[in-house]
């Protein structure tokens, strides 16, 4: 299957049905051709609403998902984000639309790889890709002004939330990593931080350390 015109405006419908309504970000969604980010069979089912296996043991979001946790995340085109889980690398691919700069970190450095080819393939230059724990945040280049995270977590994690600049916003699954997740918005203000609950997911589990490729 090819993103041809009919294919995006397929895609779009689904996005919308589930509640994306930001026009920045359906444009990002419309911009970026999943199909680069998944390999043999899986390719041709990129354009539609569900999660698929990528390396590693892990999985590409589900469009609905990436689109509904971009627009949570309100980021504009002055905003600095660190993604903790790049995974096949197409939310940074999304996010690069929207912000200036995207740092994204993985534990696996095959996934930091096959997702640089993959920004590279689609000329994309304003994402930094490492292989790093993704627990630990990204402190040489704190604070940032957004920060996604792909992965679920028992709680917010302490160093991400210190990495974040008072303002900004953090977007994360939490909960145990065998049972419904809740899609958390965080948002850093000068006494603490602000918490809404938006809607339970299910994302593979944060760990610490780096994996073995």
């Amino acid at each position: 299957m090819t993103f041809d015109a009919e294919t995006k405006m397929q895609f779009l419908y689904a996005l919308r049905s589930k509640g994306v309504t930001d026009a920045r970000v359906l444009n990002a969604m419309e911009k970026v051709d999943r199909a680069v980010f998944l390999q043999g069979i899986f390719s041709e089912r990129a354009y539609e609403d569900t999660p698929l296996p990528i390396p590693c043991g892990q999985t590409i979001s589900q469009p609905s998902i990436v689109a509904l946790m971009t627009q949570a995340l309100q980021v504009n085109d002055r905003c600095k984000v660190l993604e903790v889980g790049t995974g096949s690398g197409y939310q940074a691919a999304i996010l690069s639309q929207l912000a200036r700069r995207i740092y994204t970190v993985d534990r696996f450095r095959r996934l930091v790889k096959e997702a640089q080819a993959a920004f590279d393939a689609l000329a994309i230059t304003n994402i930094t890709a490492m292989t790093a724990d993704g627990s630990r945040g990204l402190p040489e280049q704190a604070p940032f002004d957004r920060i996604l995270l792909t992965a679920a977590a028992e709680d917010p994690p302490g160093p991400l939330l210190a990495q974040l600049r008072v303002g900004g916003i953090m977007v994360l699954p939490v909960g145990q990593s065998d049972a419904v997740q809740s899609l958390i918005k965080v948002t850093r203000n000068e006494d603490g931080y602000d918490y809404e609950e938006l809607r339970n997911v299910r994302f593979v589990p944060l760990i610490d350390g780096l994996g073995a490729d």
